[in-house]
């Protein structure tokens, strides 16, 4: 390392990122946003209103001079007081005006004869001394020679502001030049204007603190449920996604503590299907496996023999995996939103394809005893495969040549797939298990099969928003059980059922 390199270059720690806005938390920038738009409010406020009550004193000045010119207009006019004759000298004039205009707050009256200081009103304890400031005494004797007419002006002197008005005096029997002039000291009135909107400030700064200290609790309440779902993200892992937000409140952040629950709910179901799905790869095809590899480890090859019952029977097991990853499939794949495609089927035609695929599962007499015709929303696909699973249990578990019913039926707004057969039935301790995963009845023990045939069919009524439940028949004594799809009926179109009465048909068919 060169002794000449810049400090930066030498492997020094990086110096820490500058504080910026996204890294801010939301209560602190709201908070800022509400005391920045407050302020702002406050100012354009306050600004406002000084701009106007500025032009408002500025006005009632310009009102009061305009009076005053009025009343030196009245008092040329008249005659004087003194004689009750007209006034023969401008001083006589310049006299009797002052002497009339008794000075108000920051308020000056003086006249000036050809050039120089005449009268000066009298001396009030808020009037101002005009005579005193020798700028404004120049200005006022040169405006005397050459102005003729009367003016409103503001002038500005190291004194302070006035605002004035200066009348050219004239008498026709003398030749002399009068002015007479009345001046506010415009920046005592401001002064007034100026203390009042200090105050102002004053009691803004004293309302900004309160808002922010109101608006700084109020903005944590209303973030509290973010505060509770950022909680909630932090202990939910792979292993543990049963937290949920406690919602309170109906307003925008309730709506996003539902949405995330909802989503939790997905994500706990979808891993709850992969590590379902894995437990039964894992149980299910270890036992096939474990047969290919023993007989595969105990194979004679040079026993013509032995090597085709071992591929027999290893071909077998290989189809029986298939089988089960297919199922296992249709299962890891039910809880997904496309695991059914819904579109309008006509029901009545549904159960006539589903009787015709039924009779190629065997030797059975495949009895179809109520027809919906009717049109309902659903996956066709789907349901003749749970519908033909339904019809290949019945035939699994029920005697050669005995009778398989089934039929549809719309009850209310609901459609109802059902199949009956003539089996040992379902004990009732049975009735709920059966529809798990790899959960094989008392009859099911001697069959082939994973016992996963009703959990598919269970799956796709769930999809559905349907359900999937065994019941008796009700004649007292008939054997058999009967498995029934109640599915809702959505869209339904000429709802009409060919025989109404799915229980009385089963009675008198048995």
């Amino acid at each position: 390392m060169r002794p000449d390199e810049p400090r930066s270059a030498r492997g020094s720690a990086p110096a820490p990122a500058p504080l910026t806005a996204a890294h801010l938390t939301v209560r602190v920038r709201i908070l800022t946003a509400v005391i920045v738009l407050s302020a702002l409010t406050v100012l354009v406020a306050g600004a406002t209103a000084f701009w106007l009550q500025s032009r408002e004193t500025d006005a009632r000045i310009d009102n009061s001079l305009a009076r005053a010119l009025t009343a030196l207009r009245v008092v040329e006019k008249k005659p004087n007081p003194s004689t009750d004759q007209p006034f023969e000298t401008v001083s006589d004039v310049l006299a009797v005006a002052v002497r009339n205009r008794v000075p108000g707050k920051n308020e000056g009256v003086i006249t000036l004869l050809s050039g120089r200081l005449k009268w000066t009103a009298a001396r009030e304890t808020n009037a101002i001394h005009l005579d005193t400031d020798t700028e404004l005494i120049d200005h006022l004797s040169r405006l005397s020679l050459s102005t003729s007419r009367p003016t409103v002006q503001t002038v500005r002197t190291s004194v302070t502001e006035y605002r004035l008005m200066a009348a050219p005096v004239r008498v026709d029997r003398d030749p002399a030049l009068g002015l007479f002039v009345v001046a506010f000291d415009r920046s005592a009135e401001m002064r007034t204007l100026q203390t009042t909107f200090l105050t102002y400030s004053a009691v803004g700064i004293v309302a900004l603190l309160g808002i922010s200290v109101v608006a700084w609790f109020v903005v944590g309440r209303l973030l509290h449920p973010l505060r509770l779902l950022r909680d909630t993200a932090r202990r939910v892992t792979e292993s543990d996604l049963s937290e949920r937000i406690n919602v309170s409140s109906n307003d925008d952040l309730g709506d996003l503590a539902h949405t995330v629950n909802a989503m939790l709910d997905r994500l706990e179901r979808a891993f709850g299907s992969q590590r379902e799905l894995l437990d039964d790869v894992g149980h299910e095809l270890r036992t096939p496996l474990t047969i290919v590899r023993g007989h595969l480890e105990l194979l004679d090859p040079d026993d013509p023999e032995d090597v085709r019952t071992t591929q027999s029977l290893a071909l077998d097991e290989l189809d029986r995996m298939h089988r089960l990853v297919d199922d296992l499939m249709i299962l890891a794949t039910a809880e997904r939103p496309d695991f059914v495609r819904l579109a309008p089927t006509d029901v009545g035609r549904l159960t006539d394809d589903v009787h015709e695929k039924a009779r190629g599962l065997g030797d059975r007499r495949w009895v179809v005893t109520s027809r919906a015709d009717v049109t309902v929303s659903l996956d066709e696909q789907r349901i003749t495969q749970a519908w033909l699973q339904l019809l290949a249990n019945a035939y699994r578990f029920s005697p050669p040549a005995s009778t398989v019913w089934m039929g549809s039926e719309v009850v209310g707004d609901r459609l109802m797939l059902w199949v009956r057969d003539e089996g040992p039935g379902v004990p009732a301790s049975e009735e709920r298990r059966i529809f798990e995963r790899f959960h094989r009845g008392q009859a099911d023990r001697s069959q082939n099969g994973a016992g996963l045939g009703l959990p598919i069919v269970a799956a796709i009524a769930q999809a559905h928003h349907g359900t999937v439940v065994v019941e008796r028949p009700p004649e007292r004594g008939s054997r058999g059980a009967v498995f029934v799809l109640d599915l809702p009926a959505v869209d339904l179109v000429d709802g009409e059922t060919t025989v109404p009465d799915r229980i009385a048909d089963l009675a008198e068919h048995h």
